[in-house]
């Protein structure tokens, strides 16, 4: 088994060993992961922190020991709080980074970083604040980052900086934490899932007070939540149907 490191800002995991493949999620700067398969060009890799896999390119990322490794996963989690902030290299060069990326991991690269951080669980209402801070964020499937966030990569990040563990998908989301019965029992901060004509759950969000939602579609954005679902008021209709809402905290 070979490790890895993410030494650059945001890193493509893709379906297949190829750039033209969907773009299933992003790697960001700091994260570990195993590489399961390595090929010439590309590797098949898994996330230490959701145990999501894909394909990244082999120039994108370092290669580290399993000691290395063992050692670097003991650490405790220190993300990023900015939207932007600057990492210095080890040659005194400057790289970009981004809300939520994994800053813990600079000594061991040789990088210098001296931004503002958390390494702390936060209370839950901290959550909507968070969230606030990738408002107008462009929708890209897969992304996880301000310049291009999708509606699970949203949800996942948001409760990630503030010391939580979602899962990847919006699918799998939705089998963590309990389910409410009525939308009135919901607080700011709980997930609402929503579901397509075959009933596969395919879009989420997080609830905040007054019956709105905060959600990436198109954009991050805010919008109305009823029992039907979520009601977009520039449209003058619902664009999600409501299936479950889930309490994770």
């Amino acid at each position: 088994m070979k490790y890895g490191l993410c030494n650059l800002s945001v890193v493509p995991l893709r379906a297949e060993a190829s750039d033209p493949s969907e773009l299933v999620s992003q790697v960001l700067y700091g994260e570990l992961f195993k590489v399961l398969e390595q090929r010439k060009k590309w590797s098949r890799i898994r996330l230490l922190f959701d145990g999501y896999e894909g394909w990244v390119d082999n120039k994108q990322f370092r290669l580290i020991f399993e000691e290395e490794y063992l050692e670097l996963k003991k650490a405790k989690l220190v993300y990023a709080t900015d939207l932007v902030d600057i990492v210095t290299t080890e040659e005194n060069q400057l790289l970009s980074i981004f809300l939520g990326c994994q800053v813990n991991n600079c000594a061991f690269l040789k990088h210098s970083f001296e931004g503002k951080t958390n390494s702390k669980k936060l209370p839950k209402k901290q959550l909507i604040d968070t969230a606030i801070l990738y408002l107008n964020s462009p929708y890209l499937w897969g992304g996880k980052t301000p310049f291009g966030i999708d509606c699970s990569g949203f949800t996942q990040m948001v409760y990630k900086l503030n010391g939580y563990k979602l899962l990847r998908d919006a699918s799998q989301q939705a089998t963590q934490g309990e389910a409410l019965s009525f939308i009135e029992e919901s607080e700011p901060g709980d997930l609402a899932f929503f579901d397509n004509a075959e009933g596969v759950i395919t879009h989420v969000g997080i609830i905040m007070e007054d019956n709105y939602i905060i959600h990436a579609h198109g954009k991050v954005r805010i919008d109305r939540i009823d029992h039907t679902g979520i009601f977009n008021n520039e449209a003058r209709t619902h664009t999600h149907k409501l299936r479950v809402i889930k309490r994770i905290i």
